[in-house]
C-alpha cells in the first residue's frame, strides 16, 4: 500500500493558520484535522467534483486533473486533489479551506 502525504497549498495554509488563531473557530479546525486523517486512510473520502466544474483558477495554478470536496463543520468546505509521486506515495494536496459562502462564489452557485 502506498503512503499518503497531505500537503496544504499556500491558500489553505493561510486559512488553517487563521483558524488556529481564532479560538471561536476551534470546531472547524477539529473538523479539518479529523477529515485529513480520514483522507489518509481513504484517499477517495471526499465527494468528487465533475471535471467540467473544476474552477479554471485551480486548473491554471496547480494543473489539477481531479478535485474532491469535503464538508466541514459550520458549513465550511475543504477542497483537495490527488497526485502520484513516482509510484511511491500519493499526495493529497489541499487546495483551499473556505466558508460555504466563499465556496458558492468560487463555483458560481447562488
Amino acid at each position: 500500500m502506498k503512503a499518503v502525504r497531505v500537503i496544504l497549498s499556500p491558500e489553505a495554509e493561510q486559512a488553517y493558520d487563521w483558524l488556529c488563531k481564532n479560538k471561536s473557530e476551534k470546531p472547524i479546525l477539529n473538523s479539518i484535522n479529523k477529515k485529513v486523517e480520514l483522507i489518509k486512510k481513504n484517499i477517495h473520502y471526499g465527494y468528487p467534483i465533475a471535471k467540467r466544474l473544476i474552477p479554471k483558477e485551480y486548473k491554471d495554478k496547480y494543473d489539477i486533473k481531479n478535485l474532491f470536496r469535503v464538508e466541514l463543520s459550520r458549513y465550511w468546505r475543504m477542497l483537495y486533489t490527488l497526485t502520484n509521486n513516482d509510484e511511491v506515495e500519493i499526495i493529497a494536496f489541499i487546495l483551499d479551506i473556505m466558508s460555504h459562502k466563499d465556496y458558492n462564489k468560487k463555483f458560481g452557485y447562488k
